[in-house]
Formats: C-alpha cells, structure tokens, sequence
C-alpha cells in the first residue's frame, strides 16, 4: 500500500493500489468527525478590521509591482502574444500570489488567441496550467503559506506570466517527488486523461479505444493510462517518429493517418466490429471518421478540434448505431474542491507508481510563446511542452 501526502493541514489523501491491478482508490481522511475545508478564513475583530483598512489603504500609495507577461491585445496567429510589463497586486481574503516556475502550454491556449473560445476580458493573459512557489497570502488565510510550491489548471485564466494572484482554492499542493516542470507540463494534461478514461467512459479490461493525436501530450498520458487499464489501444499519429514514441507509450497498433485510411484499418484491428469509444482532440478532419470506427452503442468523445470545429451532426446520424457522443470540459469535473483534489490525486500517484511516464520534450523561455504556439499549431511538437518564466 502506497501513501501520497499532499500537505493539507486537516486531509490527507490515501490511494490504496490493488496487486491485481492498476486502479487506485483514493480517500479522503479528515481529523475531525466534520468535514472541513482545508482551506479556512479565521474571523477578525473589528480592531482587525481597522488595521487591515489602514494597512490597505497604505498600500494604495505604494508603488504597485510590475511583472513581465505575454498579453493578447487582439484574437491572431501567434504573432499577437506580447511580452509586456504589467501590474501585480497584492492578494486579497481567500487569494495567494504565486512565483511561477513552469507553465504548461495547452492547445486550448490557442484556441483563446484565436477567439475560437471567448475571453470575458480584452487585453487578456492566456494559459491555464502553472507551477509556482506562494510568496503571499491574503489575510485571514489559513491553509498555505509562502514557500509552498503549489499547481493549478483551469480557471482563471492568466499563467502565462513571471507571477500571478489565485484562488487559494483553486491551486494543489505539489508533493516533494514531483518535480514543478513535471507537475506544471501534467496538471491539465493529466486531469482531462483522468476524467475522460475513469468517468466520461470508464475505460475496462476486454474494451478497444480509438485515440487521435496519440504522441501529443494528451494523447500519450490516454495511452498509457488505458492500457494499464487493459484495453486494447488504437492510436493515430502523423509521422513514423511519433508512432515509435505511441507504441512506447503503449499503443497496441499504431495508424499514420497520413499514409493510411485510419477507419478502414480501424475495421481491420476489429474485424469489423468498432472501437467502444473514440478520444478525438483533432475534430474537423476526423470527426466522421471516428463515427464510423464505433462499435453499436460506442461513446465519441470530442475533447479538442486541433483542425477546426467540426460539423453539426443530425441526430439520426448517431440513431444509426446508437451512438453516445460527448463534448466534455475539464472544468465540470473539477468544479468541486473534492473533485478537484481527487483528481489531482491520482494523477500524482501514477506519476509515482510509474503507470504514467511524462515526456517534457520541448521546453521554451514563457517570453517565446509565440515560437512555442507556431511549433505546436504545426505539429511540430511531441509529448508536453513547457513555458519557463
């Protein structure tokens, strides 16, 4: 039985790993009989209150602290993020400040620099994945304090940056075996692999999947995490370079999509039978294809569109087969502080017990960004790529 802590002062989380198997089951122990957050606000007095009114409004004449940041003054090609000067303040009740070490690079990034997705703010801040050492906490705080090296991915926005204000409950603890350019290339990577393979479809022994994109960073963690699961894994690359890493990563058969029709070999693998579910981050140009590739009753699962949005699909098309198709998002899957450190959780600990081996192929300075998103947008990368502050 292995033991992971993740440092929170009143949980600790355990994962039990099973001889038999590889599936994990976490719990989470609270010291009290009540369960608590882990992260508190300790009322203050009302002489606190005056001392913090006055301690605030001293900051105000205080010269605010500028810190360097890509910024997105208008939706482009990569030629629109920006190394600028910005202001940073000071956190707030429930809000630490971070000093980042390493912020991931998502494809979801461009997707906001295109204005495929909507930002509510313009100029905005771009990346949703960091690592970083707290050097403050907001008062009344308890639960963090600065040295702690934490990880967030998702909301809010704004990674991209030498430091940032967060939602002290909105960050995990990293444990002391994980090193930061690892937990902050897997945070969101990790998470989205975790829910699509354990809840959007739970990924069984005996099942056959479908993944696109398979030498990309998610796709590689679908990979080996579904095949420690059991099934038999189908992964589509487009270069012989990227099927040798797939088949490391533990692709059964591998399909450049490039030189062969990935539905008909599809048929072929499955003597016709399908695929139980399809993981497509490509969208546009496979998304009929994995159609096809399912089995009766099969699960889509459009999680990305690398290639453009696809088309509508008229329900009669899914009625055919009976046919599940799913658009998920990491965010309704963390949208609990439990969910969110359950997560998390087993994430790290099959960092730990080996089932998920993390390739940082590709490391750039955060001010090259713009290089960072060319390369990715052009399949030239491989594995996860980080942005180094």
């Amino acid at each position: 039985m292995g033991l992971l802590k993740l440092g929170f002062q009143n949980q600790r989380l355990h994962f039990l790993r099973q001889s038999s198997n590889v599936s994990f089951w976490l719990q989470i122990l609270t010291n009290n009989n009540t369960r608590r957050s882990a992260l508190s606000y300790t009322p203050r007095s009302k002489p606190a209150i005056a001392k913090a009114l006055s301690t605030e409004a001293a900051a105000k004449v205080q010269p605010a602290k500028m810190v360097k940041a890509i910024r997105v003054h208008e939706f482009g090609g990569p030629e629109v993020l920006k190394w600028e000067d910005v202001e940073l303040g000071e956190p707030k009740e429930g809000e630490i400040r971070i000093k980042n070490k390493a912020v991931g690079l998502n494809f979801i990034d461009v997707y906001f620099r295109k204005g495929v997705y909507k930002t509510a703010t313009m100029p905005f801040t771009p990346g949703m994945e960091a690592v970083g050492e707290v050097i403050a906490v907001g008062p009344g705080l308890t639960g963090r304090k600065v040295g702690d090296i934490v990880a967030y991915a998702g909301n809010p926005m704004g990674a991209y940056a030498e430091e940032q204000i967060l939602p002290a409950d909105k960050v995990v603890p990293v444990p002391p075996s994980v090193d930061p350019i690892i937990a902050a290339s897997i945070m969101l990577k990790g998470m989205t692999a975790q829910y699509l393979v354990r809840r959007c479809f739970k990924v069984e022994s005996g099942h056959t999947v479908l993944v696109h994109a398979a030498a990309g960073g998610v796709g590689s963690l679908l990979c080996q995490w579904a095949n420690a699961l059991g099934a038999t894994v189908i992964g589509t690359v487009s270069t012989k370079e990227k099927a040798a890493q797939a088949k490391e990563d533990g692709c059964h058969h591998v399909i450049i999509y490039k030189e062969e029709d990935f539905v008909a070999r599809v048929s072929e693998i499955t003597s016709g039978k399908g695929v139980e579910v399809v993981y497509d981050s490509v969208g546009k140009d496979t998304f009929q294809g994995s159609l096809a590739c399912l089995k009766p009753r099969g699960y889509m699962v459009s999680f990305g569109q690398s290639s453009g949005t696809p088309e509508p699909v008229p329900l009669p098309a899914l009625g055919a087969k009976s046919l599940f198709l799913a658009r998920p998002s990491l965010m309704q899957y963390t949208s609990t502080r439990d969910e969110l450190l359950e997560t998390a959780g087993e994430v790290f600990a099959n960092i730990a017990s080996g089932i998920l081996r993390v390739r940082v192929n590709h490391k750039y300075p955060l001010s090259q960004a713009a290089q960072a998103h060319e390369d990715l947008e052009n399949r030239r990368t491989s594995g996860s790529v980080v942005l180094l502050p």
